[in-house]
């Protein structure tokens, strides 16, 4: 099948060809032909599936049958994939003259607010920056919009975006086509099918295994307090065999991430970091770097790990485990797209099992060892961590703790919070925990002074029964 049988227009199968798309993927067949029928849609498939397109393309062809302005908004949870998928959209609609508008926080609200009022085509955002905009000016309008896009739905819809989708969705016309797509079904998205029209169109990737056959997937288990030492030898190992492809490593924190960045740049790495303490056009810069292999190790929190799509990464580390198996199948998903080969590797602590066995369950697959020399691990472990100590030092003399508690207080502001009666709060509340704590420690260690008290007159008992 190719994409002229979805009843694509010449021009958009031209321009694919121009740009390397050849035929359409499973998730491309199944969506396109229904959203060109009108119907909603709500999509689900691997990540490399070529999901943006499977939107991207039905919206274009509608759009030059009746083109104006706004006529398709796309919503996305992190900046980075919001100008990603504005870029797949500029690549296709390049030769029709496509205007195309990019909402994200980090970036000059008046100049956002401007090319709004200019009317763009497609608007992609981010729901807290689209939020500001629509409750402080009026110089746009988004009652036309023929399409809404929600990319990583199950993000989207999880609850940290619902005021602001909220706000969104009372500018929206009623009557519009929704799209939802993800690459995970979670119970969010669950809901959404139970609520949705009649006629909405489900597309569900009907494979056992959430992840992509060409990844291979390892651990490395080793104790907590040597494990920055593995990962560096994990990454000496892979560049020893493979000088040129991109290694992707997440962590948990923005404090983490950077001090990651320069411990390794320290030992000899060339290394760019993304996380939400870094100013858009840092993380932009940071992309560009990774993307183009002037840098090939991006060290990144999990603003990095939808939607965002580097064909070359050829490795991913898992630092620090997720939570949630969920994030774990979108971090490993930023490599071995698109038919290619890749390989992931989580370094598990003790305190890390039971969250491996969840992810095991969640994939249906059980991750391989993967040999790494204890011995090598050894002879650099002291270096590592003295140059993180150091790192440690340098960071603390930054502004970098400052930055993220000023940016804490402005958000709370923002949501017509007082930072300090909220502080009040949490500090209460930490003090509850602890009484509550202290309590539970003391009523355990009466009752087994108790037993042990109850024993020890067994035992007398017992002795005088035996000389009597």
């Amino acid at each position: 099948m190719n994409f002229q049988d979805l009843n694509l227009s010449k021009y958009l199968c031209d321009q694919l060809n121009a740009v390397g798309v050849k035929s359409p993927t499973e998730i491309q067949k199944n969506c396109i032909p229904k959203i060109l029928d009108g119907i909603d849609c709500i999509g689900c498939a691997k990540t490399g599936s070529g999901k943006t397109l499977a939107f991207a393309l039905p919206i274009l062809q509608k759009l030059w049958e009746e083109p104006y302005g706004i006529f398709a908004l796309i919503l996305t949870p992190t900046r980075e994939l919001a100008y990603q998928i504005a870029d797949q959209f500029a690549v296709i609609g390049k030769p029709k003259n496509l205007r195309h508008c990019v909402v994200t926080g980090g970036m000059e609200m008046i100049v956002q607010a401007r090319e709004l009022s200019n009317k763009p085509h497609i608007v992609v955002a981010t729901p807290g920056r689209l939020a500001d905009h629509l409750e402080s000016c009026d110089t746009f309008s988004l009652k036309r919009i023929q399409f809404l896009v929600l990319d990583e739905a199950d993000r989207l819809l999880g609850g940290k975006f619902d005021k602001q989708i909220t706000t969104i969705f009372n500018a929206l016309p009623k009557e519009r086509q929704t799209l939802l797509f993800s690459a995970t079904m979670t119970e969010t998205l669950e809901k959404v099918k139970m609520i949705t029209k009649k006629n909405t169109f489900v597309y569900e990737s009907t494979a056992e295994v959430k992840t992509v056959d060409e990844l291979e997937q390892f651990y490395v288990l080793c104790p907590y307090n040597v494990k920055d030492g593995y990962l560096v030898e994990i990454v000496r190992n892979f560049r020893e065999k493979d000088e040129k492809g991109l290694i992707m490593i997440f962590t948990d924190t923005c404090k983490n991430c950077q001090l990651l960045h320069m411990t390794l740049n320290e030992v000899g790495f060339d290394t760019v970091s993304l996380h939400a303490m870094m100013s858009q056009r840092q993380r932009l810069a940071g992309l560009a770097k990774f993307k183009s292999h002037v840098s090939k190790i991006l060290i990144a929190t999990d603003v990095a790990s939808r939607g965002l799509d580097i064909p070359a990464v050829s490795l991913v580390i898992n630092h620090i485990i997720p939570n949630n198996s969920t994030d774990y199948v979108h971090r490993v998903g930023r490599t071995a797209r698109a038919g290619r080969q890749g390989r992931a590797v989580s370094i598990v602590t003790q305190h890390d099992v039971k969250l491996v066995k969840a992810i095991e369950q969640k994939i249906n697959i059980r991750l391989k060892e993967y040999d790494v020399s204890g011995l090598h691990v050894a002879k650099i472990l002291t270096q590592v961590h003295v140059t993180k100590r150091e790192a440690q030092i340098k960071l603390d003399e930054t502004d970098f703790d400052e930055r993220r508690l000023i940016n804490k207080r402005k958000k709370l502001i923002n949501e017509g919070k007082d930072p300090d009666k909220v502080e009040q709060e949490i500090k209460r509340k930490r003090k509850e925990k602890k009484r509550e704590r202290y309590e539970r420690r003391n009523i355990i260690s009466k009752n087994n002074d108790g037993n042990s008290i109850n024993g020890e007159q067994d035992d007398h008992i017992n002795n005088v029964d035996k000389y009597e």
